[in-house]
């Protein structure tokens, strides 16, 4: 659904470009006068966004970086120019007696975590625009049990001390949420069209070329009665395979192998094709998704907002959903990619190497292709007797009124079979206090009987840890990986803390997970950004 909030984003982003457009400057930043209604005890972000954050912006000038949109310090001589993301600022916290319920849309993108890998690697610091946290943390399993064969989904909470936090001591709650699993082999039969850029910003071969080694890990995971058809989009859009049925592996690799980088970057079209493409071969009773797969750039055509967030809103009703799958460094679209996703009732990630898509295409196809909630949104109810205050860490950009949590026409979260999502909370206890902590509502839409369903679980004092190193080590990597998020955004919440603090947990939780290649890249990437900011 187009909420109100969306509506308010868009509008923004119009101003901006017709700012821009017409040679104006865009609007100073504002600062937004706190809410009565909330204790703040740190400034909200207030930035007002930059005119190239619009969601089809026209191809950046090769020119030198720009301060508007790069932050964060580089220690080589090539980092990335012209990336585009948006700074949702950063969540404050509130005192329960101002405000007990805080409500959001669940949110399973992870490209935030995978472009910052991708800066690491190159030798920077990602910018502190690009982080969001719960991003990060949503990369990581979570090690919930998966729920029963007559469940869809199972709430889990578990709570202990932040080891980062030197005052006033406060605890984290971690909030997930896993959906039940879905063998390859029960999996829908998919109708999926690869809308793919092959403009000359494409042509690296981190781009096309990496996004023709993905879809051929994609290929060898199709069911015979899977159908794929590939529109790609230079100038013009074009449709490079018709639906082809997936036991026709050879037609389907002959045609990704035949694309070649050409023209300019006519993404609405590309996308107006590719939704075409997909009524065309739609399956009623099967999956129905377009896969952008694009670094997010375009300059011919229509590039507004308008005209193509009507359209993909419209095919959502008719039950057509959108993945974006970023590719490359150096002029990138951040905040298209992951925005169009949003509004497309799909999901965003970033392939950096071929292990990334190995991770996308084959370790989670099932959970990549198959919706099993709609509109998936949690409240969580913190007893005002035993919270004096509490903080969402991240999921700026996912905020929902609290008295729409139970209005079925709002837009909220998709999550695929099988996905994790965690949400983590600091959360500050009345000395002495004991009892219900919080209490925790999901609630969601199934994507075939359209039925809404909420479920809750409450969380108790008895319930919280008071020795951090004694937690669940999944718990434990979560809140290391969010400071490490909070400390790369430049969050006023993690000064009390350091690289160095967030290394030392991380290593020695790496014994933890003995052979996780996953966390052992982790440690690797925090000793490199502690580096870079030495």
């Amino acid at each position: 659904m187009f909420t109100l909030r969306k509506t308010i984003r868009l509008s923004v982003l119009l101003v901006l470009l017709f700012a821009t457009a017409c040679g104006a400057a865009a609007p100073a930043a504002t600062e937004v006068p706190a809410s009565q209604d909330y204790h703040y005890e740190a400034p909200a972000a207030t930035e007002a966004p930059a005119a190239a954050e619009s969601y089809f912006s026209p191809a950046p000038t090769m020119s030198a970086p720009s301060a508007q949109l790069q932050s964060g310090k580089t220690t080589s001589g090539n980092e990335p120019y012209d990336m585009f993301f948006e700074d949702y600022g950063v969540n404050p916290s509130i005192d329960t007696e101002d405000d007990n319920l805080s409500t959001f849309a669940l949110d399973v993108d992870t490209g935030s975590y995978t472009v910052m890998r991708n800066y690491l690697n190159d030798g920077n610091l990602p910018p502190a625009d690009s982080v969001r946290v719960e991003e990060y943390v949503n990369y990581f399993e979570q090690g919930y049990p998966t729920p029963s064969d007559r469940q869809t989904f199972g709430v889990y909470v578990d709570g202990g001390p932040s080891p980062f936090t030197q005052s006033e001591r406060y605890d984290m709650l971690r909030v997930g949420i896993q959906g039940y699993e879905v063998s390859e082999e029960e999996r829908k039969d998919a109708n999926l069209v690869f809308v793919i850029d092959v403009s000359g910003s494409m042509d690296m071969d981190n781009r096309l070329g990496l996004v023709k080694r993905s879809l051929e890990l994609l290929v060898e995971r199709l069911h015979s009665d899977d159908t794929v058809s590939i529109v790609v989009y230079g100038s013009e859009a074009r449709v490079v395979l018709e639906p082809t049925r997936g036991s026709k592996q050879g037609s389907i690799l002959d045609a990704i192998y035949s694309l070649e980088p050409e023209g300019s970057t006519n993404a609405e079209a590309g996308i107006r094709l590719g939704y075409k493409m997909a009524m065309q071969d739609f399956k009623s009773d099967g999956i129905n998704r377009v896969i952008l797969c694009s670094d997010g750039v375009a300059n011919v055509g229509q590039t507004e907002a308008d005209s193509i967030l009507e359209e993909i809103r419209a095919h959502v009703q008719e039950g057509v959903l959108m993945t974006t799958i970023g590719f490359g460094m150096d002029n990138y679209n951040d905040t298209l990619m992951e925005q169009l996703a949003n509004d497309g009732n799909g999901f965003y990630a970033y392939v950096d190497d071929i292990d990334e898509a190995e991770r996308l295409f084959i370790d989670d196809l099932t959970s990549t292709l198959q919706t099993i909630a709609l509109d998936a949104k949690v409240q969580v109810d913190f007893n005002t007797d035993v919270v004096m205050r509490y903080r969402l860490v991240g999921y700026e950009n996912r905020a929902v009124a609290d008295e729409d949590f139970r209005d079925n026409t709002v837009d909220a979260g998709e999550i695929g079979a099988g996905h994790t999502v965690t949400a983590l909370y600091e959360i500050k206890l009345y000395p002495d206090a004991h009892g219900r902590i919080a209490t925790v509502n999901m609630r969601w839409e199934d994507p075939d009987t359209h039925q809404v369903t909420e479920i809750s679980k409450d969380f108790d004092t008895s319930d919280i840890a008071y020795d951090f190193r004694e937690t669940d080590p999944y718990f434990q990597r979560a809140v290391i990986v969010a400071e490490y998020a909070e400390i790369l955004k430049d969050s006023y919440w993690a000064e009390e803390s350091s690289m160095d603090d967030v290394y030392d947990q991380a290593q020695r939780l790496s014994d933890e997970f003995h052979r996780d290649e996953v966390m052992d890249e982790f440690v690797e990437l925090v000793r490199q950004a502690r580096k870079m900011r030495d």
